[in-house]
Protein backbone atom coordinates (compact mmCIF):
# COMPACT_ATOMS: atom_id res chain seq x y z
CA UNK A 1 0.00 0.00 0.00
CA UNK A 2 1.76 3.64 -0.97
CA UNK A 3 1.75 5.65 2.00
CA UNK A 4 0.69 8.69 0.14
CA UNK A 5 -2.11 6.87 -2.10
CA UNK A 6 -4.55 10.30 -1.66
CA UNK A 7 -1.89 12.63 -1.96
CA UNK A 8 -3.01 16.32 -2.38
CA UNK A 9 -6.47 14.98 -2.77
CA UNK A 10 -9.00 16.73 -0.68
CA UNK A 11 -11.78 14.74 0.84
CA UNK A 12 -14.67 15.82 3.42
CA UNK A 13 -15.92 13.24 6.23
CA UNK A 14 -19.12 14.03 7.86
CA UNK A 15 -19.94 12.83 11.55
CA UNK A 16 -15.96 12.83 11.82
CA UNK A 17 -15.65 13.18 15.68
CA UNK A 18 -16.01 9.43 16.88
CA UNK A 19 -16.48 6.01 15.65
CA UNK A 20 -16.46 5.19 12.55
CA UNK A 21 -16.19 8.94 10.75
CA UNK A 22 -12.53 9.49 13.04
CA UNK A 23 -11.48 6.40 11.96
CA UNK A 24 -11.95 6.93 7.89
CA UNK A 25 -10.96 10.59 8.77
CA UNK A 26 -7.47 9.39 10.45
CA UNK A 27 -7.12 6.64 7.80
CA UNK A 28 -7.25 9.04 4.58
CA UNK A 29 -5.09 11.56 6.69
CA UNK A 30 -2.32 8.96 6.82
CA UNK A 31 -2.31 8.63 3.04
CA UNK A 32 -1.77 12.04 2.38
CA UNK A 33 -5.09 13.31 2.06
CA UNK A 34 -6.42 17.07 2.99
CA UNK A 35 -9.20 15.84 5.23
CA UNK A 36 -11.78 18.11 5.85
CA UNK A 37 -13.91 16.72 9.42
CA UNK A 38 -17.71 17.84 9.62
CA UNK A 39 -20.18 17.46 12.88
CA UNK A 40 -22.11 19.24 15.12
CA UNK A 41 -19.47 18.94 17.84
CA UNK A 42 -17.13 21.28 16.83
CA UNK A 43 -14.74 21.13 19.52
CA UNK A 44 -14.59 17.11 18.81
CA UNK A 45 -14.08 17.54 15.57
CA UNK A 46 -11.04 20.40 16.26
CA UNK A 47 -9.69 17.85 18.85
CA UNK A 48 -9.33 14.79 16.30
CA UNK A 49 -8.13 16.93 13.69
CA UNK A 50 -5.32 18.75 15.67
CA UNK A 51 -4.40 14.98 16.65
CA UNK A 52 -3.93 14.57 12.73
CA UNK A 53 -2.21 17.15 12.66
CA UNK A 54 0.15 16.19 15.18
CA UNK A 55 1.13 13.05 13.29
CA UNK A 56 1.87 14.99 10.29
CA UNK A 57 -1.32 14.61 8.25
CA UNK A 58 -3.17 17.90 6.88
CA UNK A 59 -6.78 18.04 8.86
CA UNK A 60 -9.57 21.17 9.41
CA UNK A 61 -12.76 20.95 10.94
CA UNK A 62 -16.20 22.88 9.77
CA UNK A 63 -19.52 22.83 12.03
CA UNK A 64 -22.01 21.16 9.91
CA UNK A 65 -25.86 20.11 10.74
CA UNK A 66 -26.66 17.47 7.90
CA UNK A 67 -30.50 17.80 8.74
CA UNK A 68 -30.19 21.29 6.95
CA UNK A 69 -28.92 22.34 3.48
CA UNK A 70 -27.85 26.05 4.04
CA UNK A 71 -24.99 24.29 6.99
CA UNK A 72 -23.68 21.85 4.79
CA UNK A 73 -23.30 24.61 1.94
CA UNK A 74 -21.81 26.97 3.95
CA UNK A 75 -19.69 24.26 5.60
CA UNK A 76 -18.56 23.04 1.79
CA UNK A 77 -17.84 26.37 0.90
CA UNK A 78 -15.44 26.82 3.70
CA UNK A 79 -13.67 23.83 3.39
CA UNK A 80 -13.24 24.54 -0.60
CA UNK A 81 -11.45 27.79 0.50
CA UNK A 82 -9.22 25.95 2.58
CA UNK A 83 -7.99 23.18 0.65
CA UNK A 84 -9.59 23.38 -2.76
CA UNK A 85 -12.35 21.46 -4.63
CA UNK A 86 -13.32 18.09 -3.48
CA UNK A 87 -12.09 14.52 -4.51
CA UNK A 88 -14.27 12.76 -2.65
CA UNK A 89 -17.26 12.97 0.16
CA UNK A 90 -17.95 10.23 2.64
CA UNK A 91 -21.35 11.30 4.40
CA UNK A 92 -21.50 9.06 7.33
CA UNK A 93 -23.03 11.53 9.85
CA UNK A 94 -25.98 9.46 11.04
CA UNK A 95 -28.07 9.29 14.20
CA UNK A 96 -29.91 5.72 15.67
CA UNK A 97 -31.79 4.18 18.13
CA UNK A 98 -35.62 2.94 18.32
CA UNK A 99 -38.65 4.86 17.44
CA UNK A 100 -42.24 4.36 18.17
CA UNK A 101 -45.64 5.77 17.12
CA UNK A 102 -46.97 8.84 18.98
CA UNK A 103 -46.29 12.60 20.04
CA UNK A 104 -41.98 11.57 20.93
CA UNK A 105 -41.99 9.65 17.53
CA UNK A 106 -38.28 10.06 16.36
CA UNK A 107 -38.82 8.91 12.77
CA UNK A 108 -38.53 12.18 11.01
CA UNK A 109 -35.46 13.46 12.53
CA UNK A 110 -33.75 9.78 11.70
CA UNK A 111 -34.70 10.43 8.19
CA UNK A 112 -33.66 13.93 8.04
CA UNK A 113 -30.13 13.35 9.42
CA UNK A 114 -29.69 9.30 8.00
CA UNK A 115 -31.07 10.00 4.55
CA UNK A 116 -31.69 13.76 3.75
CA UNK A 117 -28.54 14.61 5.39
CA UNK A 118 -27.00 12.17 2.50
CA UNK A 119 -28.59 13.34 0.34
CA UNK A 120 -27.66 17.10 0.84
CA UNK A 121 -23.85 16.25 1.64
CA UNK A 122 -23.66 14.24 -1.35
CA UNK A 123 -25.47 17.15 -3.88
CA UNK A 124 -23.70 19.57 -2.12
CA UNK A 125 -20.07 17.87 -3.33
CA UNK A 126 -21.36 16.85 -6.31
CA UNK A 127 -21.45 20.63 -7.03
CA UNK A 128 -17.63 21.12 -5.60
CA UNK A 129 -15.91 18.44 -7.16
CA UNK A 130 -12.52 18.70 -9.20
CA UNK A 131 -12.74 18.84 -12.94
CA UNK A 132 -11.40 15.49 -13.15
CA UNK A 133 -10.51 13.86 -15.26
CA UNK A 134 -9.29 11.35 -12.73
CA UNK A 135 -12.80 9.47 -11.03
CA UNK A 136 -14.36 11.41 -8.04
CA UNK A 137 -16.31 9.53 -5.17
CA UNK A 138 -19.19 10.18 -3.10
CA UNK A 139 -19.27 7.09 -1.22
CA UNK A 140 -21.80 6.90 2.16
CA UNK A 141 -21.98 4.66 5.07
CA UNK A 142 -25.55 2.94 5.73
CA UNK A 143 -25.75 -0.14 7.88
CA UNK A 144 -26.59 -3.80 7.43
CA UNK A 145 -29.95 -2.47 8.48
CA UNK A 146 -30.82 -1.52 5.37
CA UNK A 147 -30.80 -4.97 4.32
CA UNK A 148 -32.44 -6.63 7.42
CA UNK A 149 -35.94 -5.60 9.29
CA UNK A 150 -35.77 -5.34 13.32
CA UNK A 151 -38.78 -4.22 15.19
CA UNK A 152 -39.10 -1.14 16.70
CA UNK A 153 -36.00 0.63 14.48
CA UNK A 154 -38.52 1.71 11.40
CA UNK A 155 -37.10 5.06 11.06
CA UNK A 156 -33.26 3.69 11.13
CA UNK A 157 -34.19 0.85 8.88
CA UNK A 158 -35.92 2.90 6.13
CA UNK A 159 -33.39 5.84 6.59
CA UNK A 160 -30.42 3.36 5.97
CA UNK A 161 -32.11 1.39 3.00
CA UNK A 162 -33.44 4.99 1.50
CA UNK A 163 -29.32 5.64 1.20
CA UNK A 164 -29.19 2.42 -1.52
CA UNK A 165 -31.59 3.98 -3.45
CA UNK A 166 -30.22 7.18 -3.16
CA UNK A 167 -26.87 5.53 -4.35
CA UNK A 168 -27.76 3.75 -7.16
CA UNK A 169 -30.13 6.97 -8.66
CA UNK A 170 -26.63 8.98 -8.22
CA UNK A 171 -24.38 6.81 -9.73
CA UNK A 172 -26.47 6.33 -12.57
CA UNK A 173 -26.71 10.15 -13.17
CA UNK A 174 -23.38 11.31 -12.41
CA UNK A 175 -21.18 8.02 -14.03
CA UNK A 176 -21.45 10.45 -17.76
CA UNK A 177 -19.22 12.94 -14.99
CA UNK A 178 -16.90 9.87 -13.90
CA UNK A 179 -18.23 10.22 -10.80
CA UNK A 180 -18.16 6.79 -8.30
CA UNK A 181 -21.13 6.42 -5.93
CA UNK A 182 -21.12 3.57 -3.50
CA UNK A 183 -22.04 2.52 -0.17
CA UNK A 184 -20.82 0.51 2.98
CA UNK A 185 -23.37 -1.58 5.24
CA UNK A 186 -21.53 -1.74 8.56
CA UNK A 187 -22.85 -4.84 11.11
CA UNK A 188 -22.20 -4.62 14.40
CA UNK A 189 -18.98 -2.03 15.40
CA UNK A 190 -17.42 -1.17 18.53
CA UNK A 191 -18.60 2.54 18.52
CA UNK A 192 -20.77 4.74 20.79
CA UNK A 193 -23.55 3.93 18.58
CA UNK A 194 -23.15 -0.05 18.96
CA UNK A 195 -22.83 0.54 22.85
CA UNK A 196 -26.07 2.37 23.14
CA UNK A 197 -28.05 -0.51 20.95
CA UNK A 198 -26.60 -3.09 23.47
CA UNK A 199 -27.46 -1.26 26.45
CA UNK A 200 -31.14 -1.27 25.25
CA UNK A 201 -30.94 -5.27 24.51
CA UNK A 202 -29.50 -5.72 27.66
CA UNK A 203 -32.40 -3.32 29.07
CA UNK A 204 -35.31 -5.17 27.09
CA UNK A 205 -34.08 -8.79 27.72
CA UNK A 206 -33.16 -8.02 31.22
CA UNK A 207 -29.67 -9.43 31.42
CA UNK A 208 -26.58 -7.75 31.95
CA UNK A 209 -24.60 -5.70 28.78
CA UNK A 210 -21.85 -8.64 28.29
CA UNK A 211 -24.63 -11.00 28.25
CA UNK A 212 -26.32 -9.15 25.47
CA UNK A 213 -23.40 -8.94 24.05
CA UNK A 214 -22.80 -12.04 23.82
CA UNK A 215 -26.04 -13.29 22.43
CA UNK A 216 -25.94 -10.27 19.50
CA UNK A 217 -22.56 -11.94 18.65
CA UNK A 218 -23.89 -15.48 18.55
CA UNK A 219 -25.90 -14.84 15.32
CA UNK A 220 -22.99 -13.37 13.92
CA UNK A 221 -20.86 -16.54 11.93
CA UNK A 222 -17.53 -14.81 12.57
CA UNK A 223 -18.31 -14.33 16.04
CA UNK A 224 -16.89 -10.74 16.24
CA UNK A 225 -17.67 -6.90 16.39
CA UNK A 226 -15.97 -5.12 13.39
CA UNK A 227 -13.52 -2.53 14.09
CA UNK A 228 -14.35 1.14 13.38
CA UNK A 229 -10.76 0.95 10.97
CA UNK A 230 -12.24 -1.69 8.88
CA UNK A 231 -15.09 0.13 7.59
CA UNK A 232 -12.47 2.58 6.95
CA UNK A 233 -10.44 0.13 5.54
CA UNK A 234 -13.29 -0.54 3.02
CA UNK A 235 -13.50 2.90 2.26
CA UNK A 236 -10.31 3.51 1.59
CA UNK A 237 -11.05 0.70 -1.18
CA UNK A 238 -13.80 2.18 -2.53
CA UNK A 239 -11.25 5.68 -3.25
CA UNK A 240 -8.67 3.80 -4.56
CA UNK A 241 -7.78 2.75 -8.37
CA UNK A 242 -8.18 -0.83 -7.25
CA UNK A 243 -11.93 -0.30 -7.09
CA UNK A 244 -12.82 1.72 -10.21
CA UNK A 245 -14.97 -0.25 -11.78
CA UNK A 246 -16.97 -0.39 -8.48
CA UNK A 247 -20.16 1.83 -8.91
CA UNK A 248 -24.07 1.86 -7.74
CA UNK A 249 -23.00 -0.92 -4.91
CA UNK A 250 -24.12 -1.15 -1.57
CA UNK A 251 -20.72 -3.23 -0.01
CA UNK A 252 -21.55 -5.46 3.24
CA UNK A 253 -18.93 -5.01 6.03
CA UNK A 254 -20.89 -7.25 8.75
CA UNK A 255 -18.54 -10.30 10.15
CA UNK A 256 -20.94 -12.56 7.31
CA UNK A 257 -24.38 -11.57 9.30
CA UNK A 258 -25.81 -10.57 6.24
CA UNK A 259 -24.78 -12.61 2.73
CA UNK A 260 -26.36 -11.39 0.11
Amino acid sequence: MHAQAFHGRHLLVTGAGTGIGRAIAERLAAEGALVTLCGRDLARLESVARAIRDGGGHAAAQSMDVRQLASVERACDAACALFGALHAAVANAGVGGPNAPGAEDRFDDLVATNLAGTYHTFRAAERRLAPGPEPRHLVAVSSILARIGVGGYSGYCASKAGILGLVRALAAELAPSNVQVNAVCPGWVDTDMAREGLEGMARGMGVSFEEARRVAMSAVPLGRMGAPREVAGVVRWLLSDDARGVTGQGVDANNGAYMA
